[in-house]
C-alpha cells in the first residue's frame, strides 16, 4: 500500500470514528431513562405521547421494590434520569436516600399546588388518589362519613382494611396525627382496631371482595381500585367493584385524605435537560388527561377531565394537610400501628 492510499484509508477510518461518536452523542441527546414502580402498561400511553411530541426515546426500568436502594448503589454511574413512583412514602424515601436533586421550575410550580410538591423541589405530585370508604350497597344506607367515625362502636365487627403498615395506611394515619395530635390519633386507631371484622390482610381489592361476601360492611381503599375492578376484564373483580358504593370521607375540619403519584429528578441524571422537559410535559393538559385516564386518578391540574368512574364518586374536597407534612409524620404513624398492635 503506497503512502497516498494509506493516508486516504486513515481519513476514512477517522471519519467513520467521528461519525460513530456523533451518532452516539445524538442518540444520548435523544434518550431518557425512567426508573419506576408503576406497571409499564399504565404509563405507556403518556410516554408514547412524549416521544411523539419531542422525538426523545424513553427507556423504562420497572422496579417494584428497592428502587431507591438500587439508584443509591449505582451512585454516580446510575443511568436514572427520572424516578416515577406512587405514594408520598416512596417519594420521601427517594429524597431521604439522597438519590434526588432539587429542581426549580416555574412551569411545575405554576400548575402543581404547593400542598402536592416538596418545598425544596425534590419531588412533584402529578396525580391524586383518595383513601376512601368502600360501603356495602346492601347493608350501608348512609352516604356520608368521617374518618373519625370509623372508630365509632356502631361499626364493631364491620370494618375491613389491609395491613396498617402498608404505605397507603401509614399515610392515612399520618394525616390523622396531623389533625388530631398523636394522643388522640392513638385512641382513634385503637377504636378502628376494635371495630375490625378480621385481622388486616390482603390488598384494597380484597376488602371489596370481603364486603361482597358479607365479612364486613365497610372498608378502606383507594379510589382507583374501584375503577380498575369495575372496568377490568376479570368478571369476579367486577362483582366486587359493583357490590360497593364509594363514600368520600372527611376529617372533622378537613377534607378527604389524598396521596400522590409523583416524580423526581434523579441526583446523577445523565440526560438532565430531557428529564426536566419530561417533568414539565407531565403537567401539560394532554399529559394530565392521558395519565389520569390510564390510571383512574385525579389530575393534579385544575380543569382536566376526570375518568368517568372516578367522577361518579362525587366532588373530591381534598384535605388541607400538605403531603410534605404527612411525609414528616409517617414514622410516628408507623410506630403507632405497632404500639396499638393494629395488625395482630
Amino acid at each position: 500500500m503506497n503512502l497516498t492510499m494509506k493516508f486516504a484509508r486513515g481519513l476514512l477510518v477517522g471519519a467513520a470514528a467521528i461519525g460513530t461518536l456523533a451518532g452516539s452523542a445524538q442518540a444520548a441527546d435523544q434518550a431518557l431513562n425512567i426508573y419506576t414502580t408503576r406497571e409499564p402498561g399504565l404509563i405507556k400511553p403518556v410516554l408514547d405521547e412524549f416521544t411523539k411530541e419531542t422525538g426523545i426515546k424513553v427507556n423504562t426500568i420497572f422496579i417494584n421494590n428497592g428502587l431507591e436502594e438500587r439508584v443509591r448503589t449505582e451512585g454516580e454511574n446510575s443511568p436514572a434520569d427520572i424516578i416515577l413512583t406512587v405514594d408520598i412514602g416512596r417519594l420521601a424515601a427517594a429524597k431521604d436516600y439522597g438519590v434526588t436533586q432539587p429542581l426549580k421550575s416555574e412551569v411545575l410550580e405554576k400548575v402543581i399546588p404547593a400542598a402536592y410538591r416538596d418545598p425544596e423541589g425534590h419531588w412533584f405530585g402529578i396525580a391524586l388518589r383518595g383513601r376512601v370508604v368502600y360501603a356495602s350497597k346492601e347493608r350501608v344506607k348512609q352516604d356520608k362519613i368521617t374518618y373519625e367515625e370509623l372508630a365509632d362502636p356502631k361499626w364493631k365487627g364491620k370494618v375491613c382494611i389491609r395491613s396498617g403498615q402498608h404505605l397507603y395506611n401509614v399515610s392515612l394515619i399520618a394525616a390523622a396525627i396531623a389533625h388530631m395530635g398523636e394522643a388522640k390519633a392513638e385512641e382513634w386507631l385503637k377504636g378502628v382496631k376494635a371495630n375490625l371484622a378480621k385481622k388486616p390482610s390482603g390488598g384494597d381489592r380484597e376488602q371489596a371482595k370481603d364486603i361482597l361476601a358479607g365479612v364486613c360492611d365497610i372498608a378502606i381503599g383507594n379510589t382507583y381500585y374501584v375503577s380498575l375492578m369495575r372496568n377490568g376484564k376479570d368478571e369476579e373483580q367486577k362483582k366486587w367493584g359493583e357490590a360497593i358504593n364509594v363514600i368520600l370521607p372527611t376529617f372533622e375540619g378537613g377534607g378527604t385524605h389524598v396521596n400522590v403519584s409523583g416524580l423526581a429528578l434523579a441526583k446523577n441524571a445523565p440526560n438532565k435537560a430531557n428529564a426536566v422537559k419530561f417533568m414539565e410535559f407531565m403537567v401539560s393538559d394532554d399529559s394530565q388527561r392521558i395519565h389520569a385516564e390510564a390510571n383512574s386518578e385525579y389530575p393534579v391540574k385544575a380543569g382536566i377531565k376526570i375518568h368517568p368512574t372516578i367522577a361518579s364518586f362525587g366532588e373530591l374536597k381534598a384535605d388541607n394537610v400538605s403531603i410534605a407534612e404527612i411525609a414528616k409524620l409517617r414514622k410516628k404513624a408507623s410506630e403507632l400501628v405497632d404500639k396499638v398492635g393494629f395488625d395482630q
